[in-house]
């Protein structure tokens, strides 16, 4: 296996060229800073600070804990892209929130060749921006999309590590040790004691506006710890493994979850300049997150549970949009076939009956709870608040549509089994 994946010098080159890119777009948001007399900042698309200028005695509570903390909050992102920024093409105003400390700011799409590279916001809190004024911080978002652009991992670069990532969670052994070598040379820490991957799934996943946000939000996260996170593009959606010494799984979830919410606004529809329209519809991104594992030879066995994770949260109600593996429960080992073998076929034939059956819905209620509760009528009765004759009359009716008996271990399991693949593989999914 050739993974591609850059050498040290390769990299070194990289991060030369994003110094010296990022010095360039400081100089530039300090100059309009300075020409404004206003705070100006540069965000990446899910609003997370990039460059900032100095201060001019108008910043807000929020603009001071994205200094601080190089990070302004979720509740402001949301705020910020539930205005339908992602789909702006010119400059328009976020409006204030005082509740998050958010004074008005003017806030201008930087984009290059149509890609939405990041947001220019410059602190307006009288709304006193002339319109020469705009017209110049436009002006200046275009200069910074060139930067931007110039600053962008070269596709070829982004190929190679789409290819790493797929190698590290391939079931090739000898391809997996390339990989796991490969990652190493590229700066990510191979010997760390614990692996985790999280997989986002999202429809249309091969159009290019999808692609981007995809690409936009993972490497966003990937960002937030970049010597010990890879970010990829992969058939369906994209892939974000993870290392360290210790993983917190409360972090990787809550890493998840941004992920889908940043995804479900860039993709949530377009919207003009005043905000209106906004996300009006569901982006249906959805995440699976893996079990921890015992460092990055392991992943591939996290990148399993994690693609199954995210099939349980399109599939089964209740788990979505970010579900966990070990959440999962009896539809692990389900979610874990390909989707080729994962089929109404697959649905036993007793269940078949069951569920054509013009009393379904009744009798299909009575049967997992049945199933559910071991086969105990007085559990199952109460679960159900039924009477234990009407119990019993639903039982036999049961066994005489699916002709089997319900005493038998074997015919219970064939029916709960059945069931779990009706619910994942049903005319919904």
């Amino acid at each position: 296996m050739t993974t591609g994946a850059p050498g040290r010098a390769g990299t070194r080159m990289a991060e030369s060229g994003a110094r010296r890119a990022g010095a360039d777009l400081q100089a530039v948001v300090d100059e309009l800073a300075d020409e404004l007399g206003r705070s100006v900042v540069v965000n990446d698309p899910v609003v997370r600070m990039l460059v900032t200028s100095r201060h001019f005695g108008d910043e807000d509570e929020v603009r001071v804990r994205a200094v601080l903390q190089r990070d302004a909050g979720a509740e402001v992102a949301r705020h910020v892209l539930d205005q339908g920024v992602a789909g702006w093409s010119r400059a328009g105003v976020v409006p204030e929130r005082p509740d998050l400390g958010l004074r008005p700011r003017l806030c201008v799409p930087v984009r290059h060749g149509g890609e939405l590279l990041g947001l220019l916001m410059v602190i307006d809190a009288d709304r006193s921006l002339t319109g020469s004024q705009v017209r110049r911080t436009e002006e200046v978002a275009a200069v910074a999309a060139a930067l931007l652009a110039r600053d962008e991992q070269p596709e070829e670069d982004r190929a190679a590590r789409d290819r790493l990532v797929a190698g590290l969670l391939g079931d090739d052994v000898p391809d997996r040790g390339e990989a796991v070598s490969a990652a190493a040379a590229a700066g990510l820490p191979a010997d760390a004691a614990q692996a985790v991957v999280t997989v986002l799934l999202a429809p249309g996943s091969a159009r290019p506006e999808v692609a981007t946000a995809l690409r936009v939000v993972l490497d966003s996260a990937a960002h937030r710890h970049p010597h010990r996170s890879l970010a990829a593009l992969a058939p369906g959606g994209g892939t974000l493994v993870q290392v360290g010494a210790h993983l917190d799984p409360a972090e990787v979830v809550g890493t998840a979850e941004r992920m889908v919410a940043a995804a479900g606004r860039l993709l949530g529809g377009p919207a003009g300049p005043d905000g209106r329209g906004g996300p009006d519809r569901t982006s249906g991104v959805v995440a699976g997150v893996g079990g921890v594992v015992a460092g990055l030879r392991a992943a591939s066995r996290s990148g399993r549970q994690a693609r199954a994770a995210a099939r349980g949260a399109r599939a089964v109600p209740g788990l979505g949009p970010v579900a966990c593996w070990e959440a999962l429960g009896p539809y692990g080992f389900l979610l874990q076939l390909p989707d080729e073998v994962l089929g109404p076929d697959l649905v036993p034939e007793p269940v078949v009956r069951l569920l054509r059956h013009r009393s379904a819905p009744r009798l299909v209620e009575t049967l997992r709870a049945f199933l559910d509760h071991g086969g105990s009528m007085p559990r199952t009765a109460e679960a159900l608040h039924l009477h234990r004759t009407s119990l019993y009359y639903r039982l036999e009716r049961i066994a005489e549509i699916t002709g089997l008996d319900l005493q038998d271990g074997g015919n219970r399991l064939l029916l709960h089994t059945g069931l779990l693949v009706a619910e994942l593989t049903g005319p919904d999914r």
